[in-house]
């Protein structure tokens, strides 16, 4: 038996859905990319949407959009993957930090503040909606739009999610909107992702980048001949392929069902743990709803008879894959000559001694989840 921290969940449905497209006469830039696009500009309520291959090719092109200076900084999460941040430095920027808040884990607003008036090189703010909690995202805008800077939010972990029963959120308060499909997510394409913005220029921008920086239009081919093209930008293959569209297409369609049971799980993981002081499970603030793309939990090590990676042994021994999200990204040896000092994120530091995450998917059945629950409380003893 394995049990894993995310999986994705394939039934007939999407098989057939593939399928379907794997018959069409085109399997990319076809009939299912354009509706893919159509089905997730609804959902979240955005007036453009570009699919791409990944939830990084999303960051790269929505970072590479904003054309900003070289010099210029764009402020990260300290709790995110580590393309939020390589993403900024392929893009010729400087990356920065922020520290993160201990209710949510994510980005403290009041810390961001005080490092925006401190630092007018700060152009813009990657804000990651972490384990499917949104950020403060009203506040977040009222920032933005005092100190002139640019919004993107990171919405690969809630997709999903609401606030104030609102799934368009995102696109509502930041300039751009990028998420993943990645299988652990909350929906798949396999690989894929999007890039979701009410702005005009910046999806114009995103859509000749993501296909080479390539340009067709009737009036040069009525001039040229039907074969003629122009290159108008340096830009890139990020397309995403009919067959994984059209996988999108079905998984989209069970976005609410998938998130319920996600919060169902969660909900058995609260009660169950409620109990124990060597755990804190994750808060849901009011007003917002919670994705639960991950379920992570904050043991005190301190008053267990066993460390964080012994921990990590026992689980594996009997079948439970668990995951640490994040190593803080600033630990990272690609980024040792930037010489941030972990000094300066102690939230951080004081989380990730301590943060595990549970296993929580759709098709987690309860046998296993309290197979789950049983085998940590045994192996912490607390």
């Amino acid at each position: 038996m394995n049990i894993y921290y995310g999986k994705q969940h394939i039934d007939i449905n999407d098989i057939n859905k593939v399928i379907s497209a794997l018959k069409s006469e085109k399997i990319t830039q076809g009939k299912y990319v354009k509706r893919f696009e159509n089905d997730l500009k609804t959902k979240f309520k955005s007036k453009h949407c570009l699919v791409v291959n990944n939830g990084t090719s999303a960051l790269y092109l929505s970072i590479k959009s904003l054309n900003l200076k070289n010099s210029s900084k764009i402020i990260c999460s300290t709790n995110t993957f580590f393309s939020s941040i390589y993403t900024v430095i392929m893009n010729n920027l400087i990356p920065d930090f922020c520290d993160i808040e201990d209710q949510t884990y994510n980005i403290d607003l009041n810390k961001l503040e005080d490092k925006i008036k401190k630092d007018r090189k700060i152009k813009a703010i990657i804000a990651v909606d972490f384990a499917g909690h949104p950020c403060d995202w009203e506040s977040l805008n009222f920032l933005k739009k005092k100190y002139k800077l640019f919004l993107i939010n990171d919405n690969c972990h809630a997709i999903g999610a609401s606030i104030k029963g609102n799934q368009g959120y995102a696109c509502k308060y930041a300039d751009l909107v990028t998420q993943s499909y990645h299988p652990v997510k909350n929906i798949t394409t396999g690989e894929g992702g999007s890039i979701l913005t009410n702005n005009s220029n910046l999806s114009q921008k995103i859509e000749l980048l993501r296909n080479h920086g390539m340009k067709r239009n009737d009036l040069s081919k009525k001039k040229f001949g039907q074969w003629f093209y122009e290159v108008k930008d340096f830009g890139f293959n990020f397309r995403l392929s009919d067959i994984h569209s059209a996988l999108g297409i079905s998984q989209l369609n069970k976005l609410k069902k998938f998130v319920y049971k996600r919060n169902q799980i969660a909900r058995h993981y609260d009660k169950s743990f409620k109990n124990l002081d060597c755990i804190k499970t994750p808060v849901v603030k009011k007003g917002f709803s919670h994705a639960f793309h991950l379920y992570p939990v904050l043991i005190d090590f301190k008053k267990t008879k066993i460390n964080k990676k012994k921990f990590f042994e026992k689980m594996i021994k009997v079948g439970i894959n668990l995951q640490v999200h994040y190593i803080p990204v600033y630990r990272q040896k690609f980024l040792k000559n930037f010489k941030f000092n972990k000094k300066f994120f102690p939230v951080t530091e004081e989380y990730y001694k301590r943060e595990v995450s549970l296993p929580i998917y759709f098709s987690l059945k309860k046998d296993k989840i309290d197979y789950v629950i049983n085998q940590v409380k045994r192996v912490l003893k607390c």
